[in-house]
Parts: structure tokens; C-alpha cells; sequence
């Protein structure tokens, strides 16, 4: 079934076009009310002289009112369906209203000086910041921020991401040689000192599991002795074993120059400047990393890491009692009290945002434009020409009621003036 004008009205343009029909009833009725007028006194006005003045009224209202008529009506179609030139101005030169129109918005409201003009007055940063620091619109922009997330979550394949974290991996971790790098790193370590902590940690966790398993040690150097031997002497040789150990400890704890300390440092000393000059070092470390990335068990790490990852965070935004979500909701209300109270930060959001419109302007204000020029051109002209006398014509209805009233005032006048002037007329 074919869709007439009037089943794609809108509720608001509907009510438009009542508000229209009503104001050309006024309109009509006025010209009516004119020609009644009009006959009356023309058909009594020598009987009753002041009728001649009423004539010349109502002889001025009729043509006023008909003149704007003929205009107003011109605008949106032919008037009594009669070929005459220059009307049904609209959907003649629909298309051309279109370009003109697009036009004119380009060259007086995409100028990069008036968008950067209305910027600059505008507080932007600290009109949004005001905005965003109250609870209900921060967690407004939460909830939106959430669905977008969730939204492009759930349109990521899972395997498009493992292979471009594999790829990413490949080109940035594996490619590079990691030996100069890594030995460059263990040096600067040496020469600060800095892995003493690391010593220090692992000779306290050694000293606090002897002190812990000392009957580990039973039986850890006996059992190798003669089956001869007796029994006392196995428990002699274990517990010096376990005793010596702990001295040994002892010692390395409390002597920051003990031997093993300084053989721990001369080992990684050593061992950066392998990493960095000696070939060998360098490729037993590049096969190691190769084995290591090419390993089945690590691709089906990454893969349950990043399903693991996905599913926790879809969890998260949809949960709006999740720690992401209220941190989320915390973090933007911050970013508002900021841009409300500093006065630095306001104007680098200012500075930002003007510039970035400014460029987007200039570069896309024609294909911006565009938009209007090519909508109107797709529009119907018919649904065109009754979509903008609805907008328009309930005031242009009102020039016919002027037309009428300064027509009748305008006979009025002439009328007086001519039977001033030439008396007898």
C-alpha cells in the first residue's frame, strides 16, 4: 500500500498542519469577509455616502489579500493549477535551495574563525567538569563507557586477538636479541648494588626453612654411608651436615663481604658481560627464548590469559556494583572536581578542543555541508514542499491577514486622499 504524505506526518506535524488549516480559514474568512463587504456597499453607497469609503476598503482588502495569496501560494505550488512562470518555487528548485542552503552553512558556520570564536567564549572544560563530577552523571557516562566496552569486547574474535597478541609478541619480543639489552640491564643492576636485596631475601628464606626442616637433613648423607657404620655415626654426620649449613647461613647473613656474596657478584658480573660480547651466551639465550615463545603450553597460556582477561571484564561492566565500575564512576567524578578547580588543566582541554574542532572543520566542512545538499536532493519534492509549508505557513498565512488588512487600509487611504485633493470624485 502506497504511503500518502499524511501517513509519514509525524505526531508534531500534524498538529502543524491543523495550525495551518485554521490560519488559512482566518486568511480565507478575511477575503470573504472583504468581498461581502465589498458587494454591500457597493450596492447601497448612493443611498449612504460613507459606504463609498467602506467600498474603497474592502475594493483595497480583496486585492491585498489576493496578491499575497498568489505569492504565498506561488511558493509552494502552482496557483490554481494554472502553468504560470516563477511559481511552485520550492519543488521546482528544490535541488538548488538544497546547494544554496549547504552552502551558506559551510561559508557562515563552518568558518574555522566562527567556530574558534564561539570555543573561546565557551568554558568548556569547566562547564564539563561541573557536569561530570555530580554521581548521577558520572555514572551516567560509566554506564555508556561500559556498554561501548562490552559492545566491542564481544565483537573482538578471540582468535583474530591471539593472533595479534602472537604477532605483536613475535615483533616485539622475540625479534629483538635480548642478550645486550638483558646484559646492559644485569650491569647497571651489579654496579648499583641493587641485587643485594635479592640476596639478602633469598639467604633470609634459606636461613628460615633450615630453622624449619631440620629433620629434612636426617638421613640426607647417612644413607650413602657402609651399612657397617653404626647408627650413632650416621646421626653425627647428619647433624654436622645440617649444622654447617646453618652456620653457613649464619655467616652470609651477617657479613655483607662474605665469599659467596662476592662469588654471586663476580657470577653476574660475568654473566652481563657475556650477554653482551660472548656469541655463545648469546645464542644458548636466543634458542631459550625461541623454545620458550614457540612452545605449545605457552600459546595455550596466552590464550586462556586473554579468555580469562575478557570474561572477567565483561563480568566487571556488567556488574554496576563491580570495583571497575565504582572505580570507573570515582575516577571520572575526580576528572570533573580537576577540571572545575584547575585553572591550568582548563585551559589545555580549552586549547585541545578548540584546536581539534578547528581542524576538523576546516578539513571536513565541505563534506559536512554536504550532508544538507545531498539529503534535500533525495527528499521527494512533494514531501518536500509539505514538509517546509508546514514548518513556514502558518506564519505566511499571516501575511495574507496583513495583505488584507493594509490593502483595505491602503484603499482607504487613497480613496480619502483623491476626494481631498479632487472634490466631486
Amino acid at each position: 500500500m502506497p504511503r500518502t504524505p499524511t501517513t509519514l506526518l509525524s505526531v508534531a506535524d500534524q498538529e502543524r498542519r491543523r495550525a495551518l488549516r485554521r490560519m488559512k480559514a482566518v486568511a480565507l474568512g478575511a477575503l470573504i469577509f472583504m468581498a461581502l463587504a465589498f458587494i454591500v456597499a457597493f450596492a447601497f453607497q448612493e443611498r449612504v455616502g460613507w459606504l463609498a469609503y467602506v467600498r474603497a476598503a474592502a475594493e483595497g482588502g480583496m486585492v491585498g489579500a489576493l496578491a499575497d495569496w498568489f505569492a504565498v501560494t506561488a511558493l509552494f505550488r502552482r496557483p490554481l493549477g494554472l502553468p504560470i512562470p516563477h511559481t511552485a518555487i520550492i519543488p521546482n528548485r528544490k535541488d538548488e535551495i538544497g546547494r544554496t542552503l549547504g552552502e551558506f552553512v559551510e561559508t557562515n558556520f563552518l568558518a574555522a574563525d566562527v567556530v574558534r570564536t564561539k570555543l573561546t567564549s565557551t568554558a568548556i572544560a569547566l562547564r564539563a567538569g561541573e557536569w561530570l563530577r555530580e554521581t548521577p552523571h558520572a555514572e551516567r557516562v560509566a554506564v555508556e563507557g561500559a556498554t561501548v566496552a562490552t559492545a566491542v569486547l564481544n565483537a573482538l574474535s578471540d582468535d583474530d586477538v591471539r593472533d595479534l597478541l602472537a604477532d605483536l609478541a613475535r615483533e616485539h619480543l622475540v625479534a629483538p636479541e635480548w642478550g645486550p639489552p638483558a646484559g646492559a640491564w644485569l650491569e647497571k643492576i651489579v654496579d648499583a648494588e641493587a641485587h643485594h636485596g635479592a640476596v639478602d631475601l633469598a639467604v633470609d628464606s634459606i636461613g628460615r626453612w633450615l630453622d624449619a626442616n631440620a629433620t629434612s637433613f636426617a638421613g640426607l648423607v647417612s644413607r650413602r654411608l657402609p651399612g657397617w657404620m653404626p647408627k650413632i655415626a650416621h646421626r653425627l654426620i647428619d647433624d654436622t651436615v645440617y649444622n654447617e649449613a646453618v652456620k653457613f647461613v649464619r655467616a652470609v647473613q651477617a657479613d655483607p663481604r662474605h665469599p659467596a656474596r662476592l662469588a654471586i657478584d663476580g657470577y653476574l658480573s660475568r654473566l652481563a658481560d657475556a650477554l653482551q660480547n660472548d656469541p655463545a651466551t648469546r645464542e644458548k639465550l636466543e634458542n631459550a627464548k625461541a623454545a620458550l615463545f614457540d612452545s605449545p603450553r605457552v600459546g595455550a597460556l596466552a590464550a586462556e590469559a586473554w579468555n580469562t582477561a575478557k570474561n572477567g571484564l565483561l563480568t566487571s561492566l556488567a556488574d554496576p556494583e563491580s570495583g571497575l565500575r565504582r572505580r570507573a564512576v570515582q575516577a571520572l567524578q575526580e576528572v570533573g572536581e580537576r577540571l572545575t578547580t584547575d585553572a591550568a588543566l582548563q585551559r589545555r582541554v580549552d586549547t585541545w578542543v578548540s584546536d581539534a574542532a578547528v581542524f576538523l572543520v576546516d578539513r571536513y566542512r565541505h563534506d559536512i555541508a554536504s550532508i544538507i545538499t545531498d539529503t534535500v536532493e533525495r527528499w521527494d519534492p512533494a514531501e518536500t514542499t509539505e514538509k517546509i509549508e508546514l514548518m513556514v505557513g502558518r506564519d505566511l498565512q499571516y501575511i495574507r491577514l496583513n495583505g488584507t488588512v493594509v490593502g483595505a487600509l491602503a484603499g482607504l487611504a487613497i480613496f480619502t486622499v483623491a476626494h481631498a485633493l479632487i472634490p466631486g470624485v
